[in-house]
Order: C-alpha cells, then sequence, then structure tokens
C-alpha cells in the first residue's frame, strides 16, 4: 500500500486526502465469514464477475508463490508449466490427479476416509510441511512433474519406463475410465521395470475381481490408499512379494466365492459389452498363450479388434426351426445371452455362419484361428505331453448344442476364469494379511 501511495502521489498529502475520500465514498469492504473453505470458495465464484471458480490447482499454485523467493519466481512458474502442461497433454483432470497423489504418497489415518477434492487444498495447508511445500517449494513441484509425467504413461497404457505395458492396456480395454488403480501405480513407480510389470498383473487381476463382483469404487480407493504407504517402500522381489501376499491375495481369496458365483452365472444382461469382450478375450488369450507360448498373443487388442465378433453359437435371431429344435424352447432368450453360448469368432467366419443351426456352424467354427472356438467342435491334438495338448486338456468338444451344452460350457468357462484372474489365490490360502 506504501509503494502504491508513493508511486501514485508522491509527498502530496493533499492528493492522498482525496483518494482517500474517493475510495471511502465509491467502495465498500465487506467481509464474509463461511464454515469451511469450501464454502468460501463457492461464494467466491458467486461474487466473481468472471464467473470462474478458483480451484486447489490455483490456491496450491499460490501456496507455493507464496512459500518461494522472488528469486526462484522464474522457475517455479516454468515447473508449474511443465505440470499443466503434462496433464493437459493426457487429458487428465488436474483435481483428481492432485487427489490421488496424495492418497499414493500420504500415510493416512486408518479410521479416516480418502480426502475429498474439495478438501485438497486445506489438506495441502494443514500439511506443508510434510509436503515441503514451506521448505522445498521447487523440489515439490519437481514432484508433481515427475507423477504427472508417470500418469500420462498410464494412461497411454505404458509403464515407467515408456515401454507399453500390456496389463495396464488390459485395463484400459476392461474400464478405460478407471483411474483408482493410480493409486497403487504411482505409489510402485519406483520399482524396477520387471517388477512394476509385475505389479500391474496383480492390479489387472484384483481390479477384475472387484469389477466381476461389483464391488463398490469406494472399496478401490480405501483399499488402495491404505496400502499404498507399504507398496512405497517395496525396492526387491521380496518385497514386492511380501506386499502381494499381504494385501492383495487375502483381498481376493476372501471373494474368491463370489467370484466362482459371478461367472457361473454371467449373462450379456449383467455386465457391460465392452467388458463382456474384454472377458472374452482374455479367456481365449489364455489359451492361446498356454498352447503357442507366442509373444504376439501377449496384445489383447489382437482379439478385441473390430474384425473379432462375439458369436452366439444359439443364435440371437434364429430361423424358425433352430428355435423350434432347441430342447427348452420357453428358455431360448435365456441360455442365447449365457457366457457359456457365447465365443469369439473371426468377422469373415461370423459372417458365413449367420443364423444356421450348430450342426451347419461347426464348419465355421472349425476354421477359427481361436483354439477356444475351434475346440467347441475339434480339440486339436500335436504330439505326447505338448503345451498345446495341456492347453486344450480341460476344453470341452460337444457334438450337439442343447441347454445343458451351454450349462457345461459356462462352467468350463467359469473354470478358466479362475485359472486366468485367480491362479495366485489358493482356496486353501491362510488369512495371513490386512485387508
Amino acid at each position: 500500500i506504501r509503494d502504491f501511495l508513493n508511486t501514485n502521489f508522491q509527498d502530496s498529502s493533499v492528493q492522498v486526502k482525496k483518494f482517500m475520500a474517493a475510495f471511502m465514498l465509491r467502495v465498500k469492504l465487506i467481509r464474509i465469514v463461511t464454515p469451511s473453505l469450501a464454502h468460501a470458495l463457492k461464494v467466491f465464484e458467486t461474487i466473481n464477475e468472471r464467473g470462474v471458480g478458483l480451484n486447489a490447482m490455483d490456491l496450491l499454485k499460490n501456496l507455493l508463490f507464496m512459500s518461494t523467493p522472488s528469486s526462484e519466481f522464474a522457475k517455479l512458474k516454468q515447473r508449474w508449466k511443465n505440470l499443466v502442461d503434462t496433464l493437459d497433454s493426457s487429458r487428465e483432470k488436474p483435481l483428481r490427479f492432485l487427489r490421488y497423489y496424495i492418497l499414493s504418497h500420504y500415510k493416512l489415518d486408518e479410521s479416516s476416509r480418502p480426502v475429498r477434492e474439495d478438501e485438497i487444498y486445506e489438506w495441502f495447508v494443514g500439511h506443508k510441511l510434510e509436503c515441503g511445500i514451506e521448505t522445498q517449494p521447487l523440489a515439490f513441484v519437481e514432484q508433481l512433474v515427475t507423477c504427472a509425467g508417470a500418469w500420462r504413461n498410464f494412461v497411454r497404457g505404458l509403464g515407467i519406463d515408456g515401454a507399453p505395458n500390456r496389463y495396464l492396456m488390459n485395463i484400459s480395454w476392461l474400464s478405460g475410465a478407471a483411474r483408482q488403480h493410480y493409486i497403487l501405480l504411482l505409489a510402485g513407480r519406483n520399482l524396477p521395470a520387471p517388477l512394476f510389470a509385475e505389479l500391474a498383473r496383480h492390479i489387472e487381476n484384483l481390479f477384475f475381481c472387484y469389477v466381476i463382483t461389483r464391488e463398490s469404487t469406494k472399496t478401490f480407493e480405501r483399499n488402495f490408499a491404505r496400502w499404498s504407504s507399504e507398496l512405497r517402500a517395496a525396492q526387491t522381489e521380496e518385497d514386492l512379494e511380501s506386499f502381494i501376499r499381504r494385501y492383495f491375495l487375502p483381498d481376493m481369496q476372501t471373494r474368491l466365492n463370489a467370484f466362482r458365483f459371478a461367472m457361473s452365472e454371467l449373462t450379456e444382461a449383467r455386465i457391460q459389452q465392452y467388458r463382456l469382450r474384454y472377458i472374452l478375450a482374455k479367456l481365449t488369450q489364455y489359451v492361446e498363450e498356454q498352447a503357442w507360448r507366442n509373444p504376439s498373443d501377449g496384445d489383447l487388442s489382437k482379439f478385441v479388434h473390430g474384425s473379432v465378433n462375439i458369436e452366439h453359437i444359439l443364435p440371437q435371431t434364429p430361423m424358425f426351426e433352430v428355435a423350434n429344435c432347441f430342447d427348452r424352447p420357453d428358455e431360448y432368450n435365456d441360455y442365447k445371452y449365457k457366457l457359456g453360448n457365447l465365443t469369439l469368432l473371426e468377422k469373415t467366419i461370423n459372417t458365413s455362419v449367420s443364423n444356421s443351426s450348430y450342426d451347419q456352424k461347426c464348419a465355421g467354427y472349425g476354421q477359427s484361428s481361436f483354439l477356444l472356438t475351434k475346440s467347441l467342435v475339434e480339440k486339436p491334438h500335436v504330439g505326447v505331453d505338448t503345451s498345446l495338448n495341456r492347453a486344450v486338456k480341460d476344453l470341452i468338444q460337444f457334438d450337439t448344442w442343447t441347454s445343458d451344452s451351454i450349462d457345461r460350457r459356462q462352467q468350463m468357462l467359469a473354470n478358466l476364469a479362475e485359472a486366468v484372474w485367480m491362479k495366485d489365490v489358493s482356496p486353501a490360502q491362510e488369512q495371513d494379511g490386512d485387508v
């Protein structure tokens, strides 16, 4: 204020008095008291003539400038720009990034719920020393920039080393908008690349377990936030294995029966189409990988590509004689949507088999390159105890397609799903960890 008066009025007391008179006459100072910062920000948004509210990013930036020497302003400004540009390039919501940064980097009270977006700034104010905002603001922003870069990689299905990560890509097929697992990915970002990939594999399995058993996303966040503090300390393979045994496996163990039930009862009506495609793709991929050990089969996009269709073995819109010949015609509409009635089939073959009977479709299924589909009519066999033979050993070949066939195949796929997503979970595993 003194600088302003000196600059504009110099030593003229008359001019200062005129300014003060005009100021008092034309300006009203109103003090508004609100019960919380969230309410204060809402009031600001309401009375701000731009109609634009302040969010935690704006306030955090201001807090950092308050804690930074003026000689370092240029550095801080550039680093903040790097942060914003990185988040923009990944099309990420800054507040969600800040919230998950907190949940992944700072140990929260066991009894408390995860911090909400409207509480982010208050949290930073209350933890300025712990975060280094007051003592090392530039280092704090640099860590945010590093985490934003890792986040951008995760969004793109890349690991911490910038290389494609099959498990992160798989999760994007399972739930492209999901970000809860980023809490654990950020917490484990300092692991060596092979161990980070192993962490991502376990995260995919757990994430699917949560999805198929209809677990609330609040459980995802709560568990991941509670577990992240121990994961941050992991550095070796033994550390990671201990972490997985302590948290992931016991949690999945408690859901094993629910998982089995969900898979044995799964129908198209009970799950989104993109997730159904993910499930069929993973089951098909598993058999291919077990049989051929071909690295190219590790890319799930090969099985969810537009050139691959979800085939209804019992046709969706059957010819009259097909529907009439089904052994339970009154339950036709129920059976045609069961998981056991579905398989992946190349689009060219799918077009040719159309709405025909099972007998007429068998020739097309036999031409499929997918063993899970081909084995409907013929189980390949090569040599003695080969990887191919072992891969198809538990698959069932069907001469006819009845309600019993669909039920048997449904259970076969449920068993296969357990091998795909729950293979690390033993039914006899002891509950020696906290969940």
